[in-house]
């Protein structure tokens, strides 16, 4: 099979963005715009994968450097688009492939679009990936001879009856690898700009006698670029409703309003999910049937088992995949963080200004105000009284607090890391816990309360 090149344009500066970080690095749903790109690209099957990094190059090439089957060029100074593929002639394998053209800036190009362009090149034609605009201000427009293109002419450069054409070129194509190096090595800059245009092209493929066909995007998102954080914002608005709308129309998922809804990364949904407002969603999440998420809330890697309800401002941060998980009809929140390695056992109980981390809650346990469980095992229908924390952190390491079924443990308590608290024992409130507290015994460690008669309480500027 002929090889496939894939050319991605990420020299560009962004001047518009009015940012120190280059343009293709901004993020867009949690992911740089240039990774889009490259996402979008796994799976066509390239040889190779060509990076045009300028603007910026050595911070762009090491964000993307792990991706597969990738290289690097660079274009210094940037003369323009044809000038920018020039530098990647000598990375291109298999004059009979096809080599196929994005831009590290247009962030949400389908697999299934690119793939059209190359089958539709098939090694023979130059394919354009086209979109018919209301305005097409600065795009290049297409123009053609009945259904023929015969050359895209840039915006600059456009006369006043071609400024009318409303079909403009996207900035993409796919064109037979051998013909394009020979173009390109024929590219002249007398031009508005002085720049050397990618689409110039397009006039030599027709005096050389090669088809040159339009194939239009189904859709305007896809092929919109980011010049600006306007722009930016706007694209945002746009995927973040896209994917609200999949989840709504594949799964039922309830979303109280799309527009205040984000997802930056993977989220997964059972049936009857419900969502309210303001919540994001980070890295990889899988939300259980008949899960409810409150408004303002953030989850970020973790399994939210069916039935689960998390309340209003409650703050999951699994930090890797799978890092954080919640079991089947728990209820979190509101106000409740889980760190890494909190794993909620079913019916758990997790209250208001309670934070989890690295702890693991059985069947019924319940922490429901004020209170710290770090480093621990706590056992079935333990209670977990308001202001108690696991001491788990002496200085220099880290201790596990151990606590066995049905252990009470009262308000204001400390459990001072590493410790065992048998099954079925109590904690007196207030008192500070240092050993092993055996099964079904109750444990008080405080001061003896005095209380002096007639006592006078200190008045300011009183004598000493």
């Amino acid at each position: 099979m002929a090889p496939l090149n894939i050319v991605i344009m990420a020299a560009g500066k962004g001047t518009r963005m009015k940012s120190a970080l280059p343009k293709v690095l901004h993020k867009l749903a949690g992911r740089s715009l240039l990774g889009h790109v490259l996402a979008s690209t796994e799976t066509l099957g390239a040889a190779r994968r060509i990076v045009i990094t300028g603007h910026g190059a050595e911070q762009v090439e090491a964000a993307v450097a792990g991706a597969p089957a990738i290289a690097f060029v660079r274009q210094m100074p940037q003369l323009g688009t044809g000038h920018a593929v020039q530098q990647a002639v000598p990375a291109l394998e298999g004059d009979d492939g096809i080599t196929l053209v994005l831009n590290g800036d247009v962030p949400l190009i389908r697999p299934e679009t690119a793939a059209r362009l190359v089958e539709a090149c098939a090694g023979e034609r130059l394919a354009l990936l086209t979109i018919e605009l209301a305005d097409p201000s600065g795009y290049g427009r297409i123009v053609r001879d009945g259904e023929a293109v015969k050359a895209i002419v840039e915006h600059k450069d456009a006369t006043p009856e071609q400024r009318r054409i409303r079909e403009g070129y996207t900035g993409m194509m796919a064109a037979p690898t051998g013909a394009l190096k020979r173009w390109l090595s024929q590219l002249k800059n007398d031009n508005a700009q002085g720049e050397f245009y990618l689409t110039d092209v397009v006039a030599m493929a027709v005096a050389d006698g090669v088809p040159v066909l339009g194939i239009a995007a189904p859709d305007e998102t896809e092929v919109l670029g980011v010049n600006s954080p306007v722009q930016l914002a706007d694209l945002e608005r746009r995927f973040q409703r896209q994917q609200a709308i999949a989840l709504m129309d594949g799964h039922g998922v309830r979303i109280a309003d799309p527009a205040r809804f984000d997802v930056r990364g993977t989220l997964e949904c059972g049936s009857d999910v419900e969502i309210d407002v303001n919540c994001v969603f980070e890295g990889t999440v899988r939300l259980g049937d008949g899960v409810r998420i409150g408004a303002n809330c953030v989850i970020r890697n973790a399994d939210i088992a069916a039935g689960a309800r998390i309340h209003e401002f409650s703050h999951i941060d699994g930090e890797k995949a799978g890092g954080a998980s919640v079991g089947e009809g728990a209820l979190i929140g509101p106000f409740a963080r889980l760190r890494p390695g909190a794993r909620l056992g079913a019916e758990v109980h997790i209250g208001n200004f309670v934070e989890v981390k690295n702890s693991t809650l059985a069947k019924g346990a319940k922490a429901n105000h004020l209170a710290y469980l770090g480093d621990a095992t706590v056992g079935e229908r333990v209670n977990y009284g308001a202001g108690s924390i696991t001491a788990n952190y002496d200085g220099a390491n880290k201790h596990r607090t151990e606590i066995g079924a049905d252990v009470h443990v009262g308000s204001n308590c400390v459990l001072i890391a590493p410790v065992t608290i048998g099954a079925g024992a109590t904690i007196g409130g207030g008192s500070t816990i240092t050993k092993t507290v055996e099964p079904g015994t109750l444990a008080v460690a405080r001061g003896k309360q005095v209380a002096i008669s007639g006592w006078v309480r200190p008045v300011k500027g009183g004598s000493k």
